[in-house]
């Protein structure tokens, strides 16, 4: 079964506009003109068909892959609240992970919480591709400022305890 990793990839909200997924791999181009790329892949487990996670690599054209990196879905409580509802046990196969298998009508990533993923994506592409994210976290602040409520309490961290 396919495990739709185009809407899987279009729900991390990654901010890169020169980007495909071809199969089951996201590329992108974070910085317009660079030479180096970003790849990101799920991250097979030991059973077969079965996904712990999300490799992220670097990848430079000439020289291959620079970095890599992977994500485990565990790490970044991707599954957490699916898990903890379905009262999985941590060291049973589908505990932080998904597979091939799933229902008609979902995809087999279901349940899943991106947020902390996209997060750690984030931080670990600033490092190599620190333009790229500079735009999208002022963005990301700016939308937050617009959407929140009126009158709305702040936290001073210098003023108030």
């Amino acid at each position: 079964m396919p495990l739709q990793a185009a809407e899987f990839f279009a729900e991390l909200c990654l901010p890169f506009h020169d980007h495909t997924v071809v199969g089951n791999t996201y590329f992108a181009a974070p910085v317009p003109g660079a030479s180096l790329r970003l790849r990101i892949d799920f991250a097979e487990t030991i059973h077969a068909g079965t996904y712990g996670g999300l490799r992220v690599a670097v990848v430079h054209p000439d020289r291959g892959e620079t970095d890599a990196v992977v994500l485990s879905f565990l790490d970044h409580g991707t599954f957490h609240r699916r898990d903890e509802a379905a009262n999985r046990r941590p060291n049973s196969k589908h505990y932080a992970t998904f597979d091939e298998s799933h229902l008609p009508g979902r995809p087999p990533w279901h349940g899943a919480v991106v947020t902390w993923l996209r997060d750690a994506i984030e931080k670990y592409s600033a490092v190599w591709f620190p333009g790229a994210w500079a735009a999208h976290s002022q963005s990301r602040a700016i939308d937050h400022a617009v959407h929140m409520a009126p009158g709305t309490p702040t936290v001073n961290a210098a003023r108030g305890r």
